[in-house]
């Protein structure tokens, strides 16, 4: 039997919602991220992308590498979009259905340094800590699915992300997302989820890994993020576009201000996935934060992240788009 949480906010016993925004202030929302999408635009520097994006109906400024993206365009990739995603487990018993309120949960990503759990020793982290935590979320019932721990900071950065994958395949039966970073990345990662499930077909059908691509706010996409959303939309395989806008860094200091940005960010990327192939199960991301303007870092568990990861799931509900965001 696979794993059918329990919806949150739907009921006083059976969860508990933060309603951030009324459905006024979501229209609004979406109202000013459709005029940012068309007067702004995206930046982009992926002929692919641009390609894609104007068989669809955008205007592309090739002199300054801008995409603009009108609001029927938008809506189309919203409609399109599936409301329901599977991501299945190895196991089919840890198999997760994102879709309406249901809500699950996943280790955080992704570490550089650990402290050696026999030695005490701070460190950098290594395969084998990779293994360890599969291992370890593999075990836990708490956790529904397998995100990248740490970085396999002992092995070339041109296969570090490979080998995660292996060790976490390898270690877990839950289902494993990670982060490609180009069209070979994402092309071989695919190759070895193929495997794993027993074929391309069967990897369809059960869908066993997804990856997370991240665009470069303020409203950039690099080609390190259209090349895998292109991979895996081609593929038919679950892929998050998560914004990590920084509020007072790299988006305006509000935090309304900073929700139209993201928003803007991740439905260019949802664009350029149906663009690629309608349908394609996409989902809504966010690691948006706040930026400490005394040390100019971002503040990761602070109680802004929680309040903008609240606001951008409540957003993904506006469309009826399954959600990945940080917790708090």
């Amino acid at each position: 039997m696979s794993r059918r949480s329990i919806p949150s906010g739907s009921h006083g016993i059976l969860g508990y919602g933060l309603l951030g925004l009324a459905e006024d202030s979501l229209q609004m929302i979406h109202e000013a991220t459709l005029e940012v999408l068309w007067h702004t635009g995206i930046k982009t520097l992926c002929s692919e992308a641009k390609e894609y994006y104007a068989a669809v109906g955008c205007t592309i400024d090739d002199k300054n590498n801008i995409v603009y993206i009108p609001a029927h365009v938008v809506e189309d990739a919203i409609i399109s979009t599936p409301s329901s995603v599977l991501l299945a487990g190895r196991d089919p018993q840890n198999d997760i259905h994102l879709e309406g309120k249901r809500v699950n949960f996943c280790n955080f990503s992704k570490g550089v340094n650990v402290i050696d759990p026999f030695t005490g020793e701070y460190r950098p982290s290594v395969y084998e800590d990779q293994v360890r935590t599969a291992i370890l979320v593999d075990a836990l019932e708490e956790y529904d699915l397998l995100d990248v721990a740490v970085e396999c900071r002992d092995l070339p950065s041109e296969i570090s992300n490979l080998a995660s994958y292996k060790a976490m395949t390898g270690h877990s039966t839950k289902h494993c997302t990670q982060s490609a970073h180009s069209r070979r990345e994402a092309e071989k990662l695919l190759e070895m989820a193929f495997v794993v499930a027993g074929g391309k077909e069967a990897f369809q059908r059960r869908p066993i890994a997804s990856t997370v691509v991240c665009p470069t706010s303020p409203l950039t996409i690099s080609p390190e993020t259209t090349e895998p959303i292109i991979v895996y939309a081609e593929n038919g395989a679950p892929c998050t576009v998560l914004s990590m806008a920084m509020a007072g860094g790299t988006t305006p200091v509000t935090l309304a201000g900073t929700l139209v940005t993201h928003n803007a960010e991740v439905l260019a990327g949802i664009v350029l996935g149906q663009a690629v192939k309608r349908g394609a199960p996409n989902l809504y991301g966010s690691s948006t934060t706040i930026m400490d303007l005394r040390s100019a870092t971002a503040t990761i568990g602070c109680p802004e992240l929680g309040m903008l990861s609240a606001a951008v799931a409540k957003m993904a509900q506006f469309y009826q788009i399954p959600s990945y965001v940080a917790g708090s």
